[in-house]
């Protein structure tokens, strides 16, 4: 597959309803088509893992990699997302003045009890949006 330096790559637990809910939600406000996805568990998330020597078997954390850049993890990319996602959502981008192992505490604490985590509806991605998935 051809990597595209031009977007970033959410990388998330394709196995987690609270995950993919969000997945959701980030596809539905991406008004720039900055984006692509892949759950941590395909071949394409597992090669990425691997490549960098990071766990890839537990898969309890966000990653945003920007190509020839960069990857954030749990908070960190969060709060990047926000902030590539602009207008409202970088108010939120503003909580970055918090040291990050506060920000990282409580996104552990999430990810801890994620698939507790009941969503109500789990919307099918659109043909746009499902070519944002790889």
């Amino acid at each position: 597959m051809e990597i595209n330096t031009e977007k970033f790559y959410v990388l998330y637990d394709g196995d987690c309803g609270f995950c993919n809910y969000w997945v959701q939600w980030i596809l539905r406000r991406d008004q720039k088509d900055l984006f692509l996805f892949a759950s941590l568990q395909s071949d394409f998330g597992q090669n990425f893992l691997k490549s960098r020597g990071l766990e890839n078997k537990i898969f309890n954390t966000l990653i945003l990699w920007s190509p020839e850049k960069y990857y954030l993890t749990k908070s960190e990319a969060l709060l990047k997302i926000a902030k590539l996602l602009g207008g409202k959502y970088q108010i939120l981008a503003s909580m970055n003045i918090l040291p990050l192992f506060l920000t990282n505490f409580f996104y552990d604490k999430i990810s801890k009890n994620r698939h507790k985590i009941k969503i109500k509806n789990c919307s099918l991605p659109t043909e746009k949006e499902r070519q944002k998935m790889i």
